[in-house]
């Protein structure tokens, strides 16, 4: 799975992706119990995500239902 041609992502642009809103994703960073995928603090006010982290943490959280 191939997110984006970009090595890194910003906050907004996770949330675009993901169909939530900038405050979630800060939010899962920030509040225990941290959750969301793996990220760079650039400094206090930037903050980047691997694709690649992303795509590894998505790939992680897929649920295949068991066949009936």
């Amino acid at each position: 799975m191939r997110l984006s041609p970009k090595p890194f992502m910003s906050t907004e642009e996770l949330a675009g992706l993901l169909d939530v809103d900038p405050s979630t994703i800060r939010r899962w960073r920030t509040v225990p119990p941290l959750q969301g995928p793996p990220f760079i603090q650039i400094s206090d006010r930037v903050v980047k995500y691997a694709t690649a982290d992303v795509e590894r943490w998505l790939a992680a959280r897929r649920v295949y239902p068991k066949a009936a």
